[in-house]
């Protein structure tokens, strides 16, 4: 009788650590299950993403503030298009504010960041943020810097 008890007290105690590792992991994905807030859409156009993707957060001095909702490719612009979902209740950004893709830490994930402009006039749903700067791309920045060593050594033979 007590060795049933035991076991039934140890499965008890697995089942909870499972549902409480399911949970963790569902947290930190970003698939949350938290309810729909109010939200309005903004545009922004990128030369290069460089490994943003849907649902990255957007921030304003660190706050997470939105999401990427999508991304898509201007064949007109040929640039990338984001479209972020903002909360309603941050209805304050000006429109002339930018927008940059930035890492957080060195190799970690891309997320979008906003620069507060001076503007009176405030971003609504469907505006377009215009001054934007794109990611920086790890493996550019190191071509760029063998090719300039490169081409810095042979000038000077």
């Amino acid at each position: 009788m007590r060795s049933k008890r035991v076991e039934l007290l140890v499965g008890c105690f697995i089942v909870l650590g499972v549902v409480a590792f399911v949970y963790l992991a569902i947290q930190v994905s970003g698939l949350a299950f938290t309810g729909k807030k109010d939200t309005y859409q903004v545009v922004a156009e990128f030369d290069d993403i460089g490994g943003l993707t849907d649902r990255s957060k957007v921030t304003i001095a660190g706050v997470t503030v939105g999401h990427v909702v999508s991304i898509s490719y201007d064949k007109k612009l040929y640039m990338a298009k984001v479209t972020m979902a903002i909360d309603s209740d941050v209805n304050n950004i000006p429109v002339d504010s930018s927008i940059a893709i930035l890492t957080s830490g060195l190799l970690g994930e891309k997320y979008l960041g906003i620069t507060i402009g001076a503007d009176e006039k405030v971003l609504k749903n469907g505006s377009q943020i215009y001054d934007t700067q794109s990611a920086l791309v790890l493996e550019n920045l190191i071509s760029q810097f063998l090719f300039n060593k490169t081409s810095q050594s042979d000038s000077k033979k």
